[in-house]
């Protein structure tokens, strides 16, 4: 089963169970994989819908600490579900030793001495790590191996 028809799935159940968070969740998740398909006029693959995921993702955990630090208890357990609930849909995401040891393949694969040469890892670290780990996370490694 492709992950259209497994969120198609988790919808359903979600109703059935009267779980509001899971059902928004996967809800939104479906809406932005069509708009980017009417947007694009394509149908996308199982690659171009972890993108899709991974995005919305993204768009979580950067509004988490802003929540934070508000003061929105309410909303910040809301967020923190809708997280886990995304992270399912993914592969399983890369340990920070993991990730490590790809950026250092990288920095001795580009031959990178400097932070000029961040743009070369970075190049070469995210294909490996699509929709598995966080371009911040990936990003403050490379940081400090290189300083």
């Amino acid at each position: 089963m492709d992950i259209k028809e497994t969120l198609m799935q988790d919808l359903k159940y979600a109703m059935k169970d009267k779980d509001t968070i899971r059902k928004n969740t996967v809800t939104m998740i479906r809406s932005a994989i069509l708009q980017f398909e009417k947007d694009n006029l394509t149908e996308l693959d199982e690659e171009g819908v972890l993108d899709i995921i991974a995005k919305e993702l993204k768009k979580r955990r950067d509004v988490l600490p802003e929540y934070e630090k508000s003061g929105r208890d309410d909303l910040i357990g809301d967020i923190k579900r809708e997280i886990e609930i995304l992270l399912a849909y993914l592969p399983k995401q890369l340990t920070m030793e993991e990730l490590e040891v790809i950026v250092s393949e990288a920095i001795a694969e580009t031959g990178a001495t400097s932070m000029k040469d961040m743009g070369k890892i970075m190049a070469t670290v995210m294909p490996k790590t699509k929709g598995r780990a966080d371009g911040k996370m990936i990003n403050a490694i490379v940081k400090e191996k290189l300083s």
